[in-house]
């Protein structure tokens, strides 16, 4: 294995890896935009596919907004074959289809991972999106992905092949046979304009001639360790899935309880009561628990903070550090791998142009001797709804630099939160105290208490 925690190092790895394919490529995604990097690497199976590659493209139907016409020319290729993930009957305005088929639309494939001729493959946290490789006006997620071969691949070869035949997966050529495809000179067409767009610049050294040998995919760099894939049964997709086919009881069963140390990356932190109650336990034996999630100015998706924010008296009460991603993460010390990968490659793409960042790994390290990298977010979505997947990887020396992140406690790049009478302080490394939420007013925080009155866990 070899993590993946530079963006244009991520693409630039998409995009050799399908390159280089001879056979065969397995595609699954929860979110494929259509933007820069979406057009650009659609166009890279096209061309895959037209040197005698077979391609299988499987995306959940939930973030594919705008791509309809341009996965139904792809799918026109003999080579090419794209199904959709519990997918919308109504095209135009998907979110109607809520009203009908909630609890059937309400679950998600969430996994993400890409598989060359079953020797090779990336999998962890990032979708395809602009705002997951860097030539963004908007938010850039700071995400975590990991190159794997050996045995591991042939897992996820068949991992991916169970999702294909489920009774979740759709083919395209009935779900857009009422959309007019693009043909296929304007899926290149297209993405040759996208690439001609000044942020597009940036995509430059990702999308050039790979070097010989390439650093990225040679074997020669890869770490070698034991792997073992973790992942959900697609029959989640529809509730037909036993409880104990689920990827936590999987994780549990390969990593076992920790007895020393568990540090959580989790930009989406909603633990629940029972959540809780199991950190709280694990802290009150012994176990050094830190947690690291999104500020509110960092959060995405705010309304989720709201499903972490009451919880942080009794995880603090009991000894659990937590840290909170500033908004400015892209500009400081990349957190969690920055250790092992021995470069600091955010700290210097300061020509990215977004407004801010987002922290969007999901890792986990337990006794600083096992490494979790995948989509699972510590949160009901992913427990009960959304399909998952991930690695867990027995490397101590990747496991150690993630817990030596949370013993500096990330400088520069989260908040350490401390419990201060009824309330709460925000720490920077410099010694600066906050005694709100950061980035907050007041109607901010009255809507922070408000959401948390809500019933919303279950969904968020």
């Amino acid at each position: 294995m070899r993590p993946l925690l530079d963006p244009l190092e991520a693409l630039a790895a998409r995009v050799r890896l399908v390159r280089a394919a001879q056979a065969s490529l397995d595609v699954q995604y929860y979110i494929w935009r259509c933007d820069i990097a979406g057009l650009v690497l659609l166009a890279e199976l096209l061309v895959a596919a037209e040197r005698g590659v077979q391609v299988r493209l499987l995306l959940d139907d939930n973030g594919i907004a705008g791509l309809d016409p341009a996965l139904r020319s792809i799918d026109e290729h003999p080579r090419i074959e794209v199904r959709l993930f519990n997918p919308f009957v109504l095209r135009r305005i998907k979110s109607l289809g809520y009203l009908v088929d909630f609890d059937r639309l309400n679950r998600r494939m969430h996994n993400k991972a890409l598989i060359a001729d079953g020797t090779l493959a990336i999998l962890g946290g990032r979708n395809i999106g602009d705002e997951y490789f860097g030539a963004t006006d908007a938010t850039l997620f700071a995400d975590l992905d990991t190159i794997v071969a050996g045995p591991v691949v042939a897992d996820l070869a068949a991992d991916f092949a169970r999702y294909w035949e489920s009774a979740s997966a759709h083919a395209a050529s009935r779900i857009l046979e009422r959309v007019k495809a693009w043909p296929g000179a304007r899926l290149r067409t297209r993405a040759a304009e996208a690439m001609a767009r000044p942020e597009a610049q940036l995509y430059g050294p990702a999308l050039g001639p790979a070097p010989k040998p390439d650093p990225l995919l040679d074997p020669a760099g890869l770490e070698w360790v034991r792997c073992t894939l973790v992942s959900d049964d697609p029959g989640k997709g529809l509730g037909t899935a036993g409880r104990d086919h689920f990827l936590d009881r999987q994780l549990l069963y390969v990593i076992g309880q920790p007895k020393r140390a568990l540090g959580l990356v989790s930009p989406y932190f909603v633990p629940t009561r029972a959540g809780v109650a199991a950190l709280v336990g694990l802290a009150r034996a012994g176990v050094q628990v830190a947690i690291l999630t999104n500020s509110w100015e960092a959060n995405n998706h705010r309304i989720v903070h709201s499903g972490y924010a009451p919880h942080r008296r009794a995880l603090l009460a009991a000894g659990v550090r937590l840290f909170e991603a500033k908004r400015q993460l892209r500009e400081a010390p990349s957190p969690g791998l920055a250790a092992a990968g021995g470069r600091q490659r955010w700290a210097r793409r300061s020509s990215f142009r977004a407004s801010g960042s987002a922290l969007h790994a999901k890792t986990f390290t337990v006794d600083s001797e096992r490494l979790f990298i995948g989509s699972f977010n510590f949160d009901p979505r992913s427990l009960v709804f959304n399909t998952e997947l991930g690695v867990i990887i027995e490397s101590p020396r990747l496991a150690g630099a993630l817990a030596a992140e949370f013993a500096a406690g990330f400088p520069g790049a989260a908040y350490r939160v401390e419990q201060s009478g009824q309330g709460f302080v925000w720490h920077e490394a410099d010694g600066t105290r906050h005694l709100s939420e950061p980035g907050t007013r007041w109607r901010d925080r009255a809507l922070i208490r408000l959401l948390a009155l809500l019933p919303l866990d279950w969904l968020l």
